[in-house]
């Protein structure tokens, strides 16, 4: 029998910041107390099942979006709809929607068809939407919608992880350097942690817009 173990994520983890969201569904189905989840970095890491600048970029450009729609008010989770501009199964954008998904509720054809024409979910995430932007989220409520636009090329990785990443790749008995491999993780995630704690509020990492 497997014995549920705790996780260690990197420390500065803990340093990100979270966001309290209200879900109606999650209060209408006594799920949580007046519907309110708090949900942090690690959240984005057990859904996706790593951590990297994809998966951080998401998380920032929702976490900011949110916070840029609703002002002081708690967000809703369900109340938003978003737009991406790449198509689902381009590139990285999977990897996108899938934290956008998490904290906004948005989902595409597969979500959640609702109660009686209540908290429907379906159909509030679409794909390949014409933008000049990486995504837009739109209030539900009130229409008020804002504009995203990430680019991580100013949060360069560390030129000695290239080489690192060839290395590890090309080993013949895929075993990796013991040395090797604890250098390139650690400087993966020392990338991952500058764009989420020095780059937060950084207007060339993340632009925002109120349409």
């Amino acid at each position: 029998m497997n014995t549920l173990q705790t996780s260690r994520f990197p420390a500065f983890f803990a340093e990100v910041p979270g966001i309290t969201l209200r879900d109606p569904l999650a209060e209408f189905l006594g799920a949580a107390e007046g519907g309110r989840i708090a949900y942090r970095y690690e959240d984005a890491v057990r859904l996706a099942g790593h951590s990297c600048p994809t998966v951080a970029g998401a998380y920032l450009m929702t976490v900011r979006a949110l916070q840029a729609l609703y002002g002081e008010a708690l967000p809703e989770r369900g109340g938003v709809q978003v737009q991406l501009s790449g198509l689902a199964d381009a590139g990285v954008t999977g990897v996108i929607a899938s934290v956008v998904t998490l904290l906004t509720g948005a989902a595409a054809e597969g979500g959640f068809k609702g109660l009686a024409g209540r908290f429907s979910r379906r159909h509030l995430l679409e794909y390949g939407v014409d933008l000049q932007a990486d995504a837009r989220f739109r209030r539900l409520d009130n229409g008020r919608t804002v504009t995203a636009r990430l680019d991580l090329s100013s949060v360069p990785a560390d030129p000695a992880m290239g080489p690192l990443l060839q290395d590890l790749l090309s080993a013949d008995d895929d075993t990796p350097d013991p040395a090797k491999a604890a250098r390139f993780a650690t400087l993966w995630q020392e990338r991952v942690a500058r764009v989420l704690l020095e780059h937060w509020d950084d207007p060339q990492v993340l632009q925002l817009r109120a349409d």
